[in-house]
């Protein structure tokens, strides 16, 4: 099979396209013929070597940890899914960005949603639901959220509206008419944030989900109150010192169902921000880096 693969660390251009021999499923795994997978902003940070010291790679390395596609084999143990069925979800930290991946939890692809789109949705859905479930129940109680608008922050701020929460949103001011989309109460982040959200809530916010890393978790940490009301997705290194729970996605079909089942209803479309063809791979990559994107970068297979 064809497959983005990396031999060493580097800059986006160490990605090089190679024939490798495809994988297949194992107990509990499905594999699938890609349509697409998403880049994520880990798959850069393994492929730059940054965060080596915590995630070292074992090359060579194909990058891409979430995918779309189609059931071509089933493992032992599967049930509820056959060859043929579309499905999105994730498998390891590495291996989607190749024309067969397998998946260790995943979920029907909504009809509403291109393959393309679904691509986009596995991690964005797995990270945001394990940090909204870390808060508790949701139903009636105010929820902020920090970075609202990227892949992550999206699927996050439309599952907690179908949860119940009234949902504060921040985003730079272009990006307010989409965050309004998903239900959402949109406002800018960075200084004076305080006062504009309580300007939005009166009484406080209950519970503060941070998807930026953008050095505003202390500031998030004294809108909320409390340290253990506040989660964080994105920004490890402040946790630690200032006592808020840092967490990473999980695979969890649960989850996944969860925003499919969203996504069915006309809740939640992932947004694309760019789509390359695997050849280009490495300007993918560039793009990610770089940030600032409202939606997913995703690769075509």
């Amino acid at each position: 099979m064809r497959a983005a693969r990396y031999h060493d660390y580097g800059p986006a251009d160490v990605l090089v396209i190679e024939d490798v021999p495809a994988p297949h499923a194992g107990p509990g795994e499905v594999r699938i013929q890609l349509t697409a997978a998403s880049v994520n902003p880990v798959d850069w940070k393994l492929r730059s070597g940054e965060v080596r010291e915590h995630f070292p790679v074992d090359f060579p390395a194909i990058p891409g940890r979430d995918a779309a596609g189609v059931v071509d084999e089933v493992g032992e143990g599967v049930t509820g899914v056959t060859v043929g069925d579309r499905v999105f979800g994730l498998g390891g930290i590495f291996g989607a960005t190749a024309e067969y991946a397998t998946l260790t939890a995943w979920a029907a692809v909504p009809e509403a949603w291109t393959l393309e789109q679904a691509a986009g949705a596995g991690l964005a859905v797995a990270t945001a639901g394990r940090g909204l479930n870390a808060l508790g129940d949701l139903s009636g109680r105010t929820l902020l959220v920090e970075g609202a608008a990227g892949g992550v922050g999206s699927a996050a701020v439309a599952m907690a509206v179908a949860r119940g929460a009234t949902v504060i949103g921040t985003a730079s001011t272009g990006k307010h008419a989409y965050l309004r989309t998903l239900g959402a109460l949109p406002t800018t982040y960075g200084q004076g944030l305080a006062d504009r959200v309580r300007a939005l809530a009166p009484a406080g916010v209950d519970a503060v989900l941070d998807m930026a890393a953008s050095g505003s978790l202390p500031d998030l940490v004294a809108i909320a109150g409390d340290a253990d009301r506040v989660v964080t997705v994105a920004d490890a290194a402040r946790a630690g010192e200032l006592g808020v729970r840092h967490l990473y996605a999980e695979n969890d079909a649960a989850v996944l169902a969860e925003g499919a089942a969203l996504g069915a209803r006309g809740g939640f479309t992932p947004h694309l921000a760019a789509i390359y063809p695997l050849d280009e791979i490495a300007e993918a990559h560039r793009e990610a880096e770089r940030g600032h994107t409202q939606g997913k970068i995703v690769v075509t297979l």
